[in-house]
């Protein structure tokens, strides 16, 4: 009988507990729409302040779906590059429940938000 592999049932539980806020869900399929964006551009594509993206931000950070990288001020978000196979359902769910469509429309959407960058003195 073929070893079947451990299911991370913490991780999942991690990653719906996180995905059950539309806010960070919406900001899960901005992520899928545009790849690695900044702070600035979910505060521009949902209207919400800088504290409260970098919170929502650093829940799905803390529940293994993304990563971060700083560029002097600022800091980027992406899916993260090694999901364990219950979270790269978990994404790939979110994906598909969008759909192209509205992911597209999510993509177009954040090239016509994209905010200045700000000048660094």
């Amino acid at each position: 009988m073929p070893v079947r592999p451990q299911l991370d049932r913490r991780a999942l539980s991690q990653a719906y507990k996180a995905l059950g806020d539309e806010t960070r869900l919406q900001m899960l399929a901005l992520l899928l729409a545009g790849g690695e964006l900044c702070v600035c551009r979910f505060e521009a594509a949902l209207s919400i302040g800088q504290s409260k993206a970098s919170r929502h931000l650093r829940y799905l950070l803390n529940a293994g779906l993304l990563q971060d990288r700083r560029e002097g001020v600022w800091v980027h978000y992406r899916i993260a590059a090694e999901l364990s196979p219950e979270l790269s359902a978990v994404v790939a769910s979110v994906q598909e429940a969008f759909g192209e469509e509205e992911l597209a429309l999510l993509r177009a959407d954040l090239e016509s938000s994209a905010p200045l960058a700000p000048r660094v003195a």
